[in-house]
């Protein structure tokens, strides 16, 4: 997968560095180091970066869950560096973890999303997500998250 200018691939061991680096740069309460590093092990197949010119400019996180009932995808992080922002890259790294969720016959896709990140929400409404629950002081600093989800059939 690629567009002008920048390609996407699995994420590596060697790119956590930079994941991290976007990531401190992207939330208030970053995931370390160790968490990516975990990350990689469970969730190889479904875990992006977006490279420009060598670097990386932005990644997905994504797992899939089985809940018995239902296979679905689950975006659990996903970030661009702000400097390679509104280039396409957030549209193809969700893209891409959308794809390979549909290859494990995936239903559809959940995120949890700041009740406060207007850009975010608008930007997963864009394509293709709707808003389903809240879920109350989800994050470290009491924060609602907003579950969205998308369904791709």
């Amino acid at each position: 997968m690629s567009e002008p200018g920048f390609f996407l691939r699995k994420a590596t061991a060697a790119d956590i560095p930079a994941i991290v680096a976007i990531e401190c740069e992207s939330f208030v309460d970053p995931w370390n180091e160790e968490t990516f590093i975990q990350a990689l092990e469970c969730w190889a197949e479904t875990f992006f970066v977006a490279v420009v010119d060598g670097e990386v400019a932005g990644f997905i996180v994504g797992g899939i869950e089985d809940t018995g009932e239902a296979v679905y995808g689950h975006i659990c992080n996903f970030a661009v560096a702000e400097k390679f922002r509104h280039r396409g890259i957030g549209r193809l790294l969700v893209r891409a973890a959308e794809r390979q969720f549909a290859v494990a016959l995936a239903e559809g896709v959940q995120l949890e999303v700041r009740a406060s990140n207007t850009t975010a929400r608008s930007f997963y409404r864009k394509h293709g997500y709707q808003p389903v629950f809240t879920v109350a002081r989800y994050y470290a600093n009491g924060e609602d998250a907003i579950v969205m989800m998308k369904w791709f059939f």
